[in-house]
């Protein structure tokens, strides 16, 4: 009976759970998609290389008008009202593109909760380990905006679309990136994201407090797996859907793959990085 009933509450918990994940990520990426507060949203961001190329014809595809098109060529002014815009934007679009990969941990975590002593806390302790993950994206999000007011600031990312401008800096991130797939670094980190019964069972700590902490710690192993890749979003886009579509599935890929196949694919993947980089290296001292 004492199982039945405790299977009863786990089934219970994942529903709520499930459904409490399933709307915050619905919530970030709808407001990902309508880029709130951007002077573009995310699809117009993703067709803003186009227009700048084809912009006449464009126009009349899309029955855009003068103003629209004044409003897409306008650059954003940095205050701090759109500093923290910007800051929201980026970390919504974490919270939409990190939390499919981290979805698995959340409930195996309520899962050890509801089975050891404090079995009425589980749906609070695993929200308070999923704010705790959040705060590490957060963190990164801060930096994110940083780095793109200080560009901006340089004239050395576009304003329009959130590009860089440089392809110096743009290939050098693509080969620093690749580069990083090989590190120890890297494969620490993800082997703690590839690994969460471990990692949960290694770190655990009582009470809502330890359950942030908790997932403040696994949120720090998954930035340090992932920072070099979320910074590519500099080099194709910050808000073009393409990039940010791709680095969600190769995320979660990543984090639940993890066969031989997968590893050499990583690997892979990090030499394309490395050879696009100094293509695009090459070609700017050429031209």
């Amino acid at each position: 009976m004492e199982t039945s009933r405790i299977e009863q509450l786990l089934l219970k918990d994942r529903l709520i759970i499930s459904t409490a994940m399933a709307g915050i990520f619905l919530i970030a990426a709808i407001y990902t998609l309508l880029g709130v507060g951007m002077p573009m949203s995310a699809l117009e961001m993703t067709m803003a290389d186009g227009m700048v190329t084809s912009m006449p014809v464009m126009s009349s595809a899309t029955g855009m008008n003068d103003q629209g098109m004044a409003k897409m060529m306008m650059p954003a002014v940095w205050s701090a009202r759109y500093a923290v815009l910007v800051f929201l934007m980026w970390w919504v679009m974490m919270i939409a593109m990190m939390l499919p990969s981290v979805a698995s941990v959340i409930l195996l975590y309520s899962a050890l909760i509801r089975r050891g002593t404090d079995t009425s806390k589980a749906p609070q302790s695993a929200g308070f380990f999923l704010l705790g993950y959040l705060a590490a994206w957060a963190f990164f999000s801060l930096l994110a905006t940083a780095m793109q007011w200080l560009c901006e600031l340089r004239g050395i990312m576009s304003p329009m679309d959130m590009t860089l401008t440089s392809n110096l800096l743009g290939s050098s991130i693509m080969i620093l990136a690749g580069i990083y797939q090989f590190t120890p670094w890297k494969e620490s980190c993800l082997q703690h994201c590839q690994s969460p019964m471990q990692f949960l069972t290694e770190h655990r700590r009582p009470g809502l407090k330890g359950a942030f902490l908790m997932g403040v710690e696994h949120g720090a192993y998954c930035l340090g797996c992932c920072w070099f890749l979320m910074g590519l979003l500099f080099v194709g886009g910050i808000m073009n859907l393409f990039w940010i579509l791709g680095l969600t599935i190769y995320v979660l890929l990543e984090k639940l793959l993890m066969n031989q196949v997968w590893n050499k694919f990583s690997k892979m993947m990090g030499i394309g990085l490395i050879c696009f980089g100094f293509h695009l290296l090459l070609n700017d001292f050429v031209l």
